[in-house]
């Protein structure tokens, strides 16, 4: 099987993924020396980071995580203990050893969160001087997030110079209990606290606070904007998510329909509301955003982003996208992408993971081949990125067609190869198309049994631990988990569902009884008189 992508990320210019056996790979504009390659060249199709191995013999690196910057890129290993992190914590005290669990980057700043919950900042971060004023300070280690002390932090997006963080409510993180905080440069709004003073700590954002109706699940910063994900808090309705905006929008990022400051979470209209909304991300100046259906939409700057699928950039087709817009599916002739898993966008790209990660589209501008295909033309529509690479395998039989169609004496084994290129893509495809259709079978069942969709990177612990998913005891361990008002919403779900249940054997009863009399008429009719 080809390797499964399940992460990507975007720079101003550069792209990374990460497969599920933890390699990471890298194309777009290599200086810097941001692709991780060991050169500072362009790559135009997607090409294996080069991670340098210890002296002492350690082996290759298993990659878990990645994060880009503007002009920099993040990979986390499985070992996850940065030293600089391990001084610290025996400079706070600290007697375990700290691991990783994720990492963050945006513009020139990077941020880690480790298995604790606290957080960890570097790079030209927002920080307050002696004064107690907002500032813009470099830092070449990195450096804790104190404020957060108690609470664990759940995910974290950062701008050019402004940071939101999704954190539980509580001490622990239970599931559905995330609210926001924001802080950093605010003069356009973009820390949605309603005005547009500058932070230099963190401050809880009023309208994703524990009273809120709406609970967060997904964060995403722009250079001067932010788009949140929030999903409804009852749920004796049906699921229902929402993409909030607010911050800078002068090309429309904001997808409000005009080129306004928003300082307060807006919601975005035109979005669908019968689908879940999965993915997020923002670039410079536009925003993504991708339902479980597999439809991606787009709003912003238009020119070399790909936002309008058959823009021609002149007359009433040229400027940005104030609103929402589906873009086609080259795969499906319509709006939809199979198996959709994640999307990024870079300062005028944008990449989704499609195809329940074997596949990978790309659109906006391609210089320094930034979108994968082996070109550096922008592409108004989304591109098939080159993936997977091509293995040694691969490689030693395309070198063979090449020497036998320049030899030209070889055409039966030219014919023979051919042969075995169709046979092992007919059997490549049958066996993906079979995987997508399970992977799709069991998101949906664990969506209908765990309210929530399936993450391989979070599997539940019965499936870890053994080759058979123990339902019971995994719904038992979310019930152990859960809080009273966690366990009053899921007691009011099942019973509607068990309610539609009992109202659809009443009502096919009813017709099995009517069909009966029916029946029991018809023959009375029949019958003769004499009997």
């Amino acid at each position: 099987m080809p390797p499964k992508v399940v992460s990507v990320a975007a720079g101003e210019a550069h792209t990374l993924a990460l497969t599920g056996d933890g390699e990471v790979y890298s194309w777009g504009r290599g200086m810097f020396g941001r692709l991780g390659t060991g050169l500072e060249a362009d790559e135009l199709v997607p090409t294996a980071v080069a991670p340098v191995v210890a002296a002492g013999g350690r082996p290759r690196p298993r990659f878990v995580a990645v994060a880009s910057g503007a002009y920099h890129s993040l990979a986390l290993d499985d070992l996850g203990s940065p030293e600089t992190l391990q001084a610290e914590a025996q400079n706070s005290g600290t007697q375990s050893s700290l691991k990783l669990s994720s990492v963050k980057a945006g513009g020139m700043m990077s941020f880690a969160i480790d298995t604790l919950g606290a957080m960890w900042m570097w790079g030209n971060c927002p920080q307050q001087t002696d004064a107690g004023e907002f500032c813009i300070a470099a830092s070449s280690a990195p450096l804790p997030v104190w404020d957060f002390h108690g609470h664990t932090v759940v995910k974290v997006a950062c701008g050019n110079e402004h940071v939101v963080a999704a954190v539980s409510a509580g001490e622990t993180y239970t599931g559905g209990d995330l609210v926001c905080y924001a802080w950093g440069n605010n003069n356009h709004g973009q820390l949605g606290l309603g005005d547009k003073e500058s932070r230099s700590r963190p401050v809880l954002i009023s309208a994703f606070s524990e009273e809120s109706s709406w609970e967060v699940y997904e964060i995403a910063c722009g250079a001067w904007h932010t788009a949140v994900l929030t999903n409804k808090k009852s749920f004796d309705v049906d699921l229902e998510s929402r993409c909030w905006t607010f911050g800078i929008g002068d090309n429309g990022q904001l997808g409000h329909g005009t080129t306004a400051t928003i300082c307060s979470p807006r919601p975005v209209d035109g979005l669908p509301t019968g689908s879940f909304l999965i993915s997020l991300d923002c670039g410079l100046f536009h925003t993504t955003v991708v339902s479980s259906d597999g439809e991606v939409w787009c709003w912003g700057m238009e020119r070399g982003l790909g936002l309008c699928p058959d823009a021609s950039f002149s007359g009433v087709d040229s400027g940005d996208a104030l609103r929402p817009i589906r873009i086609q599916s080259p795969e499906t002739n319509g709006f939809k992408f199979l198996g959709p898993v994640q999307v990024t966008c870079g300062a005028a790209h944008t990449v989704l993971v499609a195809g329940d990660g074997y596949r990978m589209w790309a659109w906006g501008r391609g210089r320094s081949g930034v979108l994968g295909r082996n070109q550096t033309a922008d592409s108004y529509i989304p591109c098939v990125v080159m993936w997977p690479p091509l293995d040694e395998n691969f490689q030693e039989i395309h070198e063979d067609r090449a020497q036998a169609s320049t030899s030209g004496v070889n055409d039966r084994n030219s014919a023979e190869l051919e042969q075995k290129l169709s046979a092992a893509s007919e059997e490549l495809q049958f066996l993906r198309s079979k995987l997508t259709l399970m992977e799709r079978y069991a998101n949906i069942l664990h969506i209908s049994i765990f309210r929530k969709p399936l993450d391989e990177r979070t599997l539940p612990r019965s499936l870890q631990e053994s080759p058979v998913f123990d339902i019971r005891k995994e719904f038992e361990n979310i019930l152990d988990t859960s809080d009273t008002d966690e366990l009053n919403r899921l007691e009011i779900f099942y019973r509607s569902m068990l309610s539609g249940v009992k109202d659809k054997l009443f009502k096919r009863r009813v017709q099995e009884m009517v069909q009966e009399c029916i029946i029991s008429l018809s023959q009375g009719r029949q019958t003769p008189r004499g009997q």
